[in-house]
């Protein structure tokens, strides 16, 4: 027989409180009992039970049932989805159809037959994870629904990314986990969605998880999701987002990120294929396809001992680099190109010609910030020029960015970051929002850098 969770029984009877706890403790989780209804509520908060067996009659010489009618509609006002079995000594048919009616999952006379309330508690307990299961899918099918929309088109036809399509198309019958290495504002989140819709998932979830974002104290509230009392604003149980992928891809962006503690975490869930919901103590059977994305050397990190070996091991089957757009010569025009036209069309403007002066300075600059920085120069560029042609003054690049293939004389990675910054938050006019998507990163992380 099936394990029946956490049961609590409600009974004012001493002896049928110890025949159910002898009868349940093989077939159980945990077992709670209370002599009085008014124990409830705490039961419900503190134990948050699976199947609550309760007792229809608590004061002395009373038979009509309505204490238990009463109780019943008070559990299912803090707990919708409560499986609720009500017993009482003094049965009807009347009794019976009225509980059912009233939210009941079944009801159970005494004496019992041990056989068959196990049968009632076995279909309980099923039902429960059913409707924890129906949480999970209205989950999954708004995030079917949110990918229901065209993949961005990914323009290019240079040798380096059309290599990328090319793996990408021979991976699409596998379930290697792959790992997607790049710059920031390289599209690596686009190449992910094609790796996906390439899959054997691709009617299946996609769900993004952006590790950057996250703080460390969400990490597993997030990821594996909660029970109902977890933690204080846990009102109702939360499916997390690796539940929510099952079946489908999980894409793990700026793993980098994550922290050690994170790292273990993340490792064990990927290698038992389980999670356990924050609160929880059922495990659940998870079935992801792992694709992961970073712009940090990730084996500098496992030498120096701030990303787990054995986690870098698990996530990169197939590694990915995705070019820098500097590395692209002409898909540089080509993108702006379709930018202009988007831009162009999004703002009713007529779509204005590229100079050649202008391409000249596209294709010599180093583009620090990839196709996302020139997504954003275009786009302005369409705002503020005069609707007719774009020169090289319309795009406003510094002639400090326009010498391709020079090293910066300095090297230093911290003052270099800080560089970065500076001019994401130039290009951004100080907006916040448009200069972390810039960098590739959260707004949230950007305000950790800023500090």
């Amino acid at each position: 027989m099936e394990n029946l969770g956490k049961v609590l029984v409600v009974d004012d009877n001493e002896d049928v409180l110890f025949a159910l706890n002898l009868l349940l403790e093989p077939y159980a989780e945990k077992i709670r009992v209370a002599k009085t209804p008014e124990k409830i509520d705490f039961f419900m908060k503190e134990y948050l039970p699976d199947i609550i067996l309760l007792d229809m009659n608590f004061r002395k010489d009373a038979i009509s049932g309505q204490e238990g009618f009463e109780w019943l509609e008070k559990i299912l006002k803090m707990d919708k989805d409560a499986v609720v079995i009500l017993m009482t000594a003094y049965s009807d048919t009347e009794k019976a159809v009225r509980a059912i009616k009233s939210g009941a999952t079944d009801f159970i006379t005494k004496p019992w037959e041990n056989e068959k309330l196990l049968a009632t508690l076995s279909s309980g307990i099923k039902l429960r994870r059913s409707r924890k299961e129906v949480d999970t899918l209205e989950e999954q099918v708004a995030v079917l629904a949110n990918g229901k929309t065209p993949l961005p088109q990914i323009i290019g036809e240079s040798e380096a990314i059309c290599r990328i399509f090319s793996t990408a198309e021979k991976l699409g019958s596998t379930d290697a986990n792959v790992l997607l290495l790049g710059e920031n504002g390289t599209g690596k989140d686009l190449i992910a969605q094609l790796l996906h819709r390439n899959s054997l998932r691709n009617n299946r979830p996609f769900v993004h998880i952006d590790l950057g974002s996250i703080p460390e104290q969400l990490f597993e509230s997030e990821l594996f999701g909660y029970e109902k009392g977890a933690f204080t604003d846990a009102k109702k149980a939360k499916p997390g987002r690796m539940e929510i992928a099952n079946k489908g891809t999980v894409f793990l962006n700026e793993i980098g990120n994550l922290p050690l503690q994170a790292q273990a975490k993340l490792l064990t869930a990927l290698e038992s294929k389980r999670i356990t919901r924050l609160g929880g103590t059922s495990p659940i059977e998870i079935d992801v396809r792992v694709i992961c994305a970073t712009n940090a050397d990730l084996p500098s990190m496992v030498e120096n001992g701030t990303f787990r070996e054995d986690l870098f091991y698990r996530i990169n089957t197939i590694e990915l680099n995705i070019p820098p757009l500097r590395e692209r010569g002409n898909d540089i025009i080509l993108l702006a190109e379709h930018f202009t036209e988007k831009y162009s069309h999004k703002y009713g403007k007529k779509v204005p010609r590229i100079t050649r002066e202008a391409k000249e300075h596209l294709l010599k600059y180093t583009w620090p910030g990839n196709v996302r920085e020139l997504q954003h120069i275009i786009e302005r560029a369409v705002i503020l020029g005069n609707g007719l042609s774009l020169h090289p003054d319309d795009l406003a690049l510094k002639p400090s960015q326009r010498s391709k293939g020079k090293e910066p004389a300095n090297l230093n990675l911290k003052e270099l970051e800080q560089q970065a910054i500076d001019r994401a938050m130039e290009l951004s006019d100080g907006n916040m929002n448009r200069a972390a998507e810039l960098l590739g990163i959260t707004r949230y992380a950007l305000y950790r850098k800023l500090k």
